[in-house]
């Protein structure tokens, strides 16, 4: 643990995937950074069910061993439990074993010098000379301060950090809970099982992923429409039809918020930036937010090091939400769409219509498209306009 206003380049709040990606990254060009998080260890207490999508799989370097048989089937199931099948030619999904990799990310920010303070919480932070900040820590019941050039709020839905910022922040938000599941046979080939139905998942769907491995059983939706525990429990029976759950073994439970609002307008300025769930980059229709994580936080490490580097504020103007959003125009009408079907009739209409030919082209591309987050290097190089450069 390091000694009262010990100074750091950047103080990274939060160890999950986007913390620890954009910590690693710093570390790795050079910067002196400081990772924090109130666990006592990375592979406690995991929230995400951690599905990575083909486009993540393609583009990111994930070790082999972190992560689970190839997912190339889905099968949609409306209200009254009819079945809609998709197949993909390419491997489209795989679940990370996200205790492992958590590990394995730490192991790699440690190497590039990355300071690692596990069993820290934030307290909050305050302005000091130039821009910087003075980072307040509880440990073991004792308080210090650090003084950093650059914060990252890498600490979920409802981000402290951004607060203290003065950054946006998530006022939309669905909640999850899941149990994964050991010693279920496997009929076929590995398949992900999506139900939609308003009284189990409103506003979102019920989960099944099945790769031969382990099974990952969830429901979702908004918090203030259902009982995610009990919701949980009465669809472990409508999946126990699908899937024989007899000798299932729960190994652990997870659960948590999902923001799906989008990418938030206001997400850096001179003092520190979001990642991940406190920036809203989560994909407002799917709720997936691996592959905008990774993405975002691979940006952020660039951002920050060109300001670090120069000190000139305009260095940080790509990262901006606006420059996303216009990408989830669609995305937002279709999480507005999927709010307001609130009943089962509707739903199950809409769901017939997915059987014709043009609508179903249109539930393979939901499910198997390659638009969950933008570019980030062409976004990066959009010109900087006066109203941009004045923000920060």
């Amino acid at each position: 643990m390091s000694g009262n206003n010990e100074p750091f380049d950047v103080v990274v709040i939060g160890a999950g995937l986007g913390g620890l990606h954009c910590a690693q990254l710093l570390g790795e060009r050079g910067a002196r950074v400081l990772l924090v998080d109130r666990k006592r260890a990375l592979d406690e207490a995991v929230h995400t069910t951690g599905i990575f999508v083909r486009r993540t799989l393609e583009d990111f370097a994930l070790p082999e061993d972190c992560l689970g048989p190839p997912v190339r089937h889905v099968t949609l199931y409306s209200p009254a439990r009819r079945a809609l099948s998709l197949e993909s030619p390419f491997d489209e999904f795989r679940v990370g074993r996200m205790h492992k990799l958590y590990l394995r990310r730490l192991a790699e920010c440690r190497r590039a010098g990355v300071v690692w303070s596990p069993s820290t919480r934030y307290a909050g932070s305050v302005e000091a000379a130039q821009s910087s900040s003075l980072v307040r820590l509880e440990s073991d019941g004792r308080g210090r301060e650090v003084r950093a050039r650059f914060v990252v709020g890498a600490d979920g839905a409802r981000s402290r950090v951004g607060r203290d910022l003065g950054l946006d922040e998530n006022h939309e938000w669905i909640v999850g809970v899941e149990e994964v599941l050991s010693g279920v046979p496997l009929a076929g080939p590995p398949r992900f099982h999506c139900f939609l139905d308003p009284r189990l998942a409103p506003g979102y769907l019920a989960w099944l992923v099945h790769d031969g491995e382990e099974v990952h059983l969830g429901v979702g939706g908004y918090a203030a429409r259902f009982n995610p525990v009990s919701a949980l429990g009465e669809f472990r029976e409508v999946a126990a039809r699908v899937v024989d759950l007899r000798g299932a073994t729960v190994t652990e439970r997870r659960g948590g918020q999902i923001p799906v609002g989008g990418v938030l307008r206001r997400i850096a300025n001179r003092r520190g930036l979001l990642v991940g769930d406190a920036a809203g980059a989560v994909s407002p229709l799917t709720a997936g937010g691996l592959d905008p994580c990774l993405r975002l936080s691979g940006l952020a490490a660039r951002v920050i090091t060109d300001y670090l580097a120069t000190g000139d504020p305009v260095a940080l103007a790509p990262y901006s939400g606006d420059a996303f959003r216009a990408r989830f125009v669609s995305r937002l009408w279709m999480r507005r769409a999927l709010k307001t079907l609130t009943h089962p009739r509707l739903l199950e209409l809409s769901c017939a219509t997915m059987r014709l030919p043009v609508f179903k082209q249109l539930a393979w591309h939901v499910f198997f498209g390659r638009g969950s987050f933008p570019e980030v290097e062409s976004a990066a190089i959009q010109p900087v306009t006066a109203r941009e450069s004045a923000a920060f």
